[in-house]
């Protein structure tokens, strides 16, 4: 079929003639064509060579002829004809060879004329075998196009079918032995029958016709749906679960972190101000009021659920200066002492978490001899 054939190699077109012929004139065409280079390079060297000795012959013996005559003019008469004779000798030869280069010239001048009649009948097959390739695929073509008429048929006819399926959807679930009851039936009967079977069905438009299968839909979506709340309750656990520990590791960090600058703020206090002493202190707010927190402890504290470092609200440095009395707040320092409670706070932080350097101005500004002398000692 025309279906089959586009698949297909141009020379499964062919005849078996055709293709007898083409298998044998395909090596006898190869074989010609190395002939034919053959030939023509000999016809080349022999040509070359022709060309060589006639060169030989025009430059070098006829001139070598004109001294042989000036010297056989001016020899002496003994020795002349030995010469001559030589030279006459020499002469035929390079005549025979001549001859014989001539007679092989001209033997592969027609051996090539031969070999050119050949190409030329071989080249008309080829073009009768291109015309017969053309009118294929004419052929094929047309082929092709009907093969398009048939696709687009069939696409109708599927679409046809998909509509008709749809019609049979729409009849709903069919008893089974519907297919047997009206089997060989008349297809006006069968019409007429299914026109009074919807004149019947008007009667019950009012009825929800779907109502089953909509139930059935429902309950598998409320399914689904009580299967994701499930889900997103779970990963809701898991990740309060993760907040909480997030929460918990934050506090225990802001709390070793405070009680280490703390504890360093107390030694580097001690250094620059003898007999004194000062500590840092966590302000945090319960019940509405700020309070401080003075516990000291550097162990770890018992987790709060609901967040411990979210009731801090601030920092507050207690120091004593004398070592006497209570302690005294920022608000209640001198210049020189406020200077020396940041330096302390800037040292302990240089031992809790050193930095690569720190850049002081004039720190001693307003600090007594003693403080700086202890600064100087620090650093």
């Amino acid at each position: 079929t025309k279906n089959n054939e586009m698949g297909t190699e141009l020379i499964d077109q062919l005849t078996s003639e055709e293709r007898d012929l083409l298998s044998r004139l395909n090596p006898e065409i190869a074989a010609l064509k190395e002939k034919f280079l053959l030939c023509k390079n000999n016809r080349i060297e022999i040509e070359t060579r022709k060309e060589e000795l006639e060169t030989n012959l025009s430059a070098n013996l006829t001139r070598r002829q004109e001294e042989l005559e000036a010297i056989i003019s001016s020899a002496d008469s003994e020795a002349l004809p030995l010469e001559v004779k030589s030279k006459e000798q020499h002469l035929k030869q390079s005549k025979s060879n001549l001859d014989e280069l001539t007679a092989l010239l001209q033997a592969n001048v027609d051996a090539i004329n031969d070999f050119m009649g050949k190409m030329e009948q071989l080249k008309k097959q080829r073009d009768d075998l291109k015309v017969v390739q053309a009118n294929l695929g004419q052929t094929v073509q047309d082929a092709a196009n009907d093969l398009e008429q048939l696709m687009n048929r069939r696409r109708m006819h599927l679409a046809k079918q998909a509509e008709c399926m749809k019609k049979m959807r729409d009849l709903g679930s069919l008893p089974a032995d519907a297919f047997e009851k009206y089997n060989g039936k008349d297809r006006l009967l069968l019409q007429k029958l299914l026109h009074d079977r919807n004149e019947q069905l008007k009667q019950f438009s009012h009825v929800n016709q779907k109502a089953l299968d909509q139930y059935v839909n429902f309950n598998e979506q409320r399914d689904q749906l009580r299967r994701r709340r499930d889900e997103l309750a779970l990963g809701d656990k898991k990740i309060r679960d993760l907040i909480s520990l997030l929460d918990q590791k934050k506090d225990e960090s802001i709390e070793r972190t405070f009680k280490g600058v703390g504890r360093h703020f107390r030694e580097v206090f001690s250094e620059l101000v003898q007999c004194g002493h000062g500590a840092l202190v966590m302000m945090k707010k319960k019940d509405g009021d700020a309070e401080d927190d003075d516990n000291d402890e550097d162990g770890p504290r018992e987790a709060d659920p609901k967040g411990r470092i979210d009731k801090y609200v601030g920092v507050k440095v207690k120091v004593s200066f004398t070592g006497k009395g209570d302690t005294q707040s920022m608000k209640q320092l001198s210049g020189g002492q406020k200077t020396v409670v940041a330096l302390t706070l800037i040292f302990a932080i240089q031992r809790c978490d050193p930095a690569p350097f720190y850049l002081f101005d004039e720190i001693d500004a307003a600090l007594d001899s003693q403080y700086r002398t202890a600064v100087g000692s620090i650093l």
